[in-house]
């Protein structure tokens, strides 16, 4: 089942029931993701939020072709996406780029950051047709552009990774994604390994470019805030399934899950105050094993007898616009006001 909002225009990302196993040496494999559906429309900015284990980065993967599927597909813009291997990407998936948590790793420390950005320039270019190459001084001033478009100063091109900030690495990570012209970043907890201002300066970023350029961004982190700072949508994900999405106004102010309650409960509020934030009690269940019926009723204080049994399918919640919950409690309770 494809999770959308209710977008008049055809999804430019479409995942269905996409499944992910890993393999586990004498235990059963850990199913990452257990039929994950999901639709993004060209410009949409989507938040993907759960607990550390709860198949985001697994999908942020699979999306981009470095997981591969078990089962289900993925579709952008038209074209399959297979899995990544050492031949050239099909030209139809270069608009499709990824922005990873550590640009340390994600970035080479052997080669500038300007000869990597020429790089996806040439590739680019030469899936269009074109055989223009790194020495061509359109690319060199192609690279130049990037670097610009995301706050660095002149000459960035000319420095190695390890001669900025963590700040600036990310910065020259989503640089490197533009030179492509992408129509979609999926970006996997970008902010998470920065400090406080670098975060939200490369939150502000991404939100900005996805909102000037039409740009659309999945966005996954487990940090609420930023989420619903940045995003136009939210999905949230328990344990390989999407539990509960809609906009960010409906979830925040009217969450329907009583995972997505306890995750929002979880979060800090600097309201003077001095009151602290619920943890939420329990223990992720194995995801090679997973209870029977709803994977969150062991942790769940309002579960009844057919959470134990049945497992919950993703519905539109009666009375809520552009909002769907896996739970056979809240399909039960009549709609909160948004």
């Amino acid at each position: 089942m494809s999770v959308n909002a209710g977008h008049p225009t055809a999804p430019l990302l479409r995942v269905e029931d996409v499944v992910v196993e890993y393999p586990r040496k004498g235990l059963p494999p850990m199913r990452a993701l257990a039929g994950v559906g999901l639709d993004i429309a060209p410009g949409e900015v989507v938040g993907i939020v759960g607990e550390s284990g709860c198949g985001k980065s697994t999908l942020a993967r699979a999306i981009t072709g470095l997981a591969p599927a078990r089962a289900g597909s993925v579709t952008f813009d038209g074209t399959p996406v297979g899995v990544m291997g050492r031949r050239r990407r099909a030209p139809g998936l270069l608009p499709l780029q990824m922005v990873f948590q550590d640009p340390s790793a994600s970035l080479n420390p052997r080669r500038t950051i300007g000869a990597q950005i020429e790089e996806v320039v040439v590739a680019r270019e030469r899936a269009q047709g074109a055989k223009r190459g790194r020495r061509d001084p359109e690319t060199a001033r192609e690279a130049v552009e990037a670097l610009r478009r995301v706050g660095l100063p002149d000459g960035a091109a000319e420095k190695y990774p390890h001669e900025f900030s963590g700040g600036q690495r990310q910065r020259a990570a989503i640089a490197r994604a533009l030179a492509s012209r992408p129509k979609m970043i999926v970006a996997d907890e970008p902010v998470s390994a920065l400090d406080a201002s670098a975060q939200a300066a490369v939150a502000n970023l991404l939100r900005d470019l996805s909102r000037e350029e039409g740009i659309a961004l999945a966005f996954i982190s487990h940090d609420l805030a930023v989420v619903g700072a940045l995003a136009d949508r939210v999905v949230v994900m328990y344990l390989g399934r999407i539990v509960e999405t809609g906009t960010v106004e409906q979830i925040f102010n009217a969450p329907q899950h009583p995972y997505t309650e306890a995750l929002l409960a979880a979060v800090p509020v600097p309201d003077g105050t001095g009151s602290r934030p619920q943890a939420l009690t329990g223990e992720v269940p194995d995801p090679g094993s997973p209870p029977p019926g709803c994977r969150f009723h062991p942790r769940c204080p309002l579960a009844v007898d057919r959470c134990r049994t049945d497992e919950p399918v993703l519905l539109r919640s009666a009375g809520v616009a552009e909002s769907e919950v896996a739970c056979w409690v809240a399909q039960a309770r009549e709609p909160a006001a948004v």
